[in-house]
C-alpha cells in the first residue's frame, strides 16, 4: 500500500506538468523565444566580439578561442533563464492572481504535488532550451569533447538548482513590484560568473565572491564538460546546485502550504 501510495505522488504530479504544457500550446510565442535568446548572445558576443578578443585561458590554463570560451556559460545560462522564469513570475502570477493553484488544490492534488510539477515542468522546459542550444553548438563545432554528452544532464542539474531556488524565493513575494529583486539578483548572475571573461581577470576578492556564486557552479561544470577537462571538484559543483534546489523545494513545499492551506 505504502508503495502504491508512493508512485502515485509522482503521477499526479505529471498532471500539473501536463497542466502546463496544454497552456503553452496557446501562449507559445513567450516559450520559442527563450531557444534564440542564448544563440544570440553566442553570435553576437562569442563570435562577433570573439574576433576582437582572440583567445582566453580554459580550465586547463590552454588557450581557445572565445566562441568556445562563451558557449559553455550560455549553455548554463540558457538552463537558468527556462528554469527561473517559470518558477518566480509564471508561479506568481498562478498563486495571486489566476488562482491556479486553488483550482488545482480542490482535486487530489496536494501541494507537494504542485511544487514537485512546477518544478519538474520547469526543469523540462530549461532542458529544451539546453538541448536545443546545444545542438546548436556542435553544429558550429563548439562541442569538442565526447564528455558533452554529460552537458545536457548539467544543464538540467542547473534547471533544479534554480528552480528550486526561484520558486523558494517567489513564495515570499507580495506583488509584481518585488520581482525587481529577481531581476537585481539574474542579471549580475549572468554577467559576472566568469561567462564573459576568465576568473582570472577579477580582482582576488571578486574571484571569490564569484566562485561562491551560484550560476558560476553551472559555468564551470559545463565548461569543463565541453573543453573535456573532468576532475573531482565538478562534484562540488554539481552538489552545490542540487543543495541549492533542494532547499528551495522545502521552502516553497512549506510556504506555499501555509499561505493555501492556512
Amino acid at each position: 500500500m505504502s508503495t502504491a501510495l508512493a508512485l502515485l505522488g509522482p503521477q499526479r504530479a505529471w498532471r500539473v506538468v501536463e497542466r502546463n504544457a496544454r497552456a503553452y500550446l496557446r501562449m507559445w510565442a513567450p516559450f520559442v523565444t527563450g531557444f534564440f535568446e542564448p544563440v544570440f548572445y553566442l553570435f553576437s558576443i562569442g563570435i562577433g566580439v570573439g574576433e576582437l578578443v582572440g583567445e582566453l585561458p580554459g580550465p586547463n590554463g590552454r588557450p581557445i578561442p572565445y566562441d568556445l570560451f562563451v558557449a559553455p556559460a550560455m549553455l548554463a545560462t540558457s538552463a537558468m533563464n527556462g528554469a527561473v522564469m517559470d518558477t518566480t513570475f509564471g508561479f506568481f502570477f498562478k498563486f495571486k492572481y489566476a488562482k491556479t493553484f486553488d483550482g488545482m488544490l480542490a482535486s487530489p492534488l496536494g501541494v507537494a504535488d504542485v511544487v514537485r510539477g512546477e518544478v519538474a515542468w520547469a526543469l523540462l522546459r530549461g532542458l529544451l532550451y539546453s538541448g536545443a542550444f546545444l545542438l546548436t553548438m556542435a553544429a558550429l563545432g563548439l562541442a569538442p569533447s565526447w564528455w558533452a554528452v554529460l552537458a545536457l544532464p548539467a544543464a538540467g542539474l542547473i534547471g533544479f538548482g534554480f528552480a528550486g531556488a526561484g520558486m523558494g524565493c517567489a513564495s515570499f513575494m507580495r506583488s509584481y513590484v518585488d520581482f525587481s529583486y529577481i531581476q537585481l539578483a539574474i542579471v549580475p548572475l549572468f554577467l559576472f560568473s566568469a561567462t564573459f571573461f576568465p576568473l582570472s581577470e577579477y580582482p582576488a576578492s571578486l574571484a571569490w565572491v564569484v566562485r561562491l556564486s551560484p550560476l558560476y557552479q553551472g559555468v564551470a561544470l559545463e565548461r569543463a564538460l565541453i573543453l573535456g577537462d573532468p576532475s573531482p571538484v565538478l562534484l562540488v559543483h554539481a552538489a552545490y546546485l542540487a543543495v541549492m534546489g533542494w532547499i528551495g523545494l522545502r521552502v516553497a513545499g512549506r510556504r506555499l502550504g501555509a499561505l493555501l492551506q492556512p
